[in-house]
């Protein structure tokens, strides 16, 4: 699973994932400062440009963002690698109100 498969497939009580609410970590919990901060800010951008809802694909994501804004390519770039960003489980920090989208790091 990706990242952007996580962020379409999990809701609470039946509305869409608070995007402000999701940062990626290894697997020990240790939050990845720079994905997380290219996942917000990534995120930030579709939940003021986009419907993430009515996207079915990263593609989609990427060209919607690169019809309606003025981001340059190489940052549309890298908003494509960290939602295609694989990922090997989902934690629901509820004490921190934080969903952990967990990753293995490359060695």
């Amino acid at each position: 699973m990706n990242v952007f498969n996580a962020l379409k497939l999990i809701q609470f009580d039946h509305q869409p994932l608070n995007h402000q609410q999701v940062v990626i970590t290894d697997a020990n919990g240790k939050p990845d400062a720079q994905l997380s901060e290219l996942l917000a800010d990534c995120l930030s951008k579709v939940d003021i440009f986009i419907d993430f809802n009515t996207t079915n694909s990263v593609a989609d994501v990427i060209d919607d963002l690169h019809l309606l804004t003025p981001l340059p390519y190489d940052v549309l770039e890298e908003y494509q690698k960290v939602l295609e960003q694989h990922i090997v489980g989902v934690n629901f920090a509820s004490h921190k109100e934080l969903i952990e989208l967990i990753y293995e790091p490359l060695v």
